[in-house]
């Protein structure tokens, strides 16, 4: 299958980590990426321009004036890919808690059918490495809390390694989108959930960064748990109108990406599929709750 596929990556201070990942990235398969960079004081934006050099073709940078927050970085970002005609478009951090190697599990949802993979710490396989105690009640018990408030079947609602179809993220109208940090990543998910797309979970191991300091704060956490009781009680969101298709893209030439079998890396199926379309709700067994879930 040919298709065109781009990882959008939000910056601001992460000039150390950006070139190992991005070659950690294309060692991974054909992909293009995005830089969506806040006028890094580090001079990230700087060292993404030199990347794109490198990278011709198929390495990116959007420039913005300052600290506009994730929310905002990924729409930017949606919308500079859907006007460039890719299929698939990745949401992944800079600081390498995306391990790049859990890649061809979100190919492989998506070539099986599912429409919106979210990467998941809290399925059988995933978990997370060097956290705090805090960060991980914090974590845990804000997917539980929005799962419960919203009626969405899926364990794990504040992670941000995720890959859109094209389909989905048309169908969801971006300019509405208002929230930043957890609250975007529930909030897109659940568009998705409401729009009937199959929506499909891939456990991930979620380490810590080694380098450079977290971008989560107070204020992420708080505006999500108020964000969820205003999704809870809004009438169903609109079909935005559909993005036109492009013209011919001459700087990214189709790709072709192989699939992995789900046979040759089976602590790596996708945890569970939902369809709103079929009622169709297929739940794994899950392991304990601990760090890994075995």
């Amino acid at each position: 299958m040919s298709e065109r596929i781009l990882i959008i990556i939000p910056t601001y201070n992460e000039r150390e980590n950006l070139p190992k990942l991005a070659a950690a990235i294309y060692a991974q398969g054909p992909f293009h990426l995005l830089i969506v960079d806040d006028n890094s004081p580090d001079g990230t934006g700087d060292l993404a321009e030199e990347l794109a050099t490198r990278y011709a073709g198929r390495f990116f940078v959007l420039h913005r004036t300052g600290k506009l927050g994730l929310g905002t970085a990924y729409r930017e970002g949606f919308r500079w890919g859907l006007a460039r005609g890719y299929d698939l478009l990745f949401e992944m951090d800079a600081d390498f808690s995306h391990d790049p190697r859990h890649l061809p599990q979100f190919l492989t949802a998506i070539h099986e059918g599912a429409d919106l993979v979210l990467g998941s710490r809290y399925v059988r396989g995933g978990g997370t490495r060097n956290w705090s105690p805090l960060r991980k009640l914090i974590s845990r018990g804000g997917s539980l809390y929005a799962r419960l408030i919203l009626g969405l079947p899926f364990h794990d609602l504040t992670g941000g390694f995720k890959c859109f179809r094209r389909r989905v993220l048309e169908s969801i109208d971006l300019a509405s989108i208002g929230s930043n940090g957890y609250g975007f990543q529930i909030e897109m998910t659940y568009r998705a959930f409401q729009q009937g797309f199959r929506i499909v979970e891939t456990p991930i191991v979620f380490p810590d960064r080694e380098v450079g300091q977290s971008k989560m704060h107070g204020g992420i956490v708080r505006e999500a748990l108020f964000m969820v009781w205003g999704l809870r009680f809004a009438p169903s969101a609109p079909r935005p109108a559909a993005v036109p298709a492009p013209g011919p893209v001459r700087e990214s030439p189709p790709v072709r990406v192989p699939t992995v079998p789900l046979a040759a890396a089976p602590d790596l199926r996708p945890r569970k599929l939902y369809s709103l379309a079929t009622e169709e709700l297929v739940y794994l067994p899950e392991g304990p709750a601990d760090e890994q879930c075995a």
